[in-house]
């Protein structure tokens, strides 16, 4: 697997509004960090790469980190990547060759 931290993603989070937005979901754009989604791809002390997280408050990270209760699915997870990954293209934090 290819390992890809990239501080700029990271740091992209901050001040953004919740992807995830789960039920409970704070609304608060202060809380907000880059979440790891649980895609399989990680295991004791180790995250997904940074390509596969979204924009998260602190109570739905805390949901799909398993540290609180709380319900999602793979349609929520899926949503809340589109919106983050569609918001670092007009960041220009990714780009797509090609693309008009």
């Amino acid at each position: 697997m290819t390992r890809i931290v990239s501080k700029k993603l990271r740091d992209s989070a901050r001040g953004q509004d919740c992807t995830l937005r789960l039920d409970g979901c704070r609304h608060d754009s202060e809380t907000v960090v880059l979440c790891h989604l649980p895609v399989g791809m990680n295991g004791i002390g180790m995250k997904s790469p940074d390509l596969f997280a979204v924009f998260g408050c602190d109570h739905c990270h805390s949901v799909i980190d398993g540290r609180a209760r709380g319900h999602y699915d793979a349609r929520d997870l899926l949503r809340a990547l589109a919106e983050t990954q569609m918001k670092w293209v007009q960041m220009g934090l990714i780009t797509i060759k090609g693309a008009a």
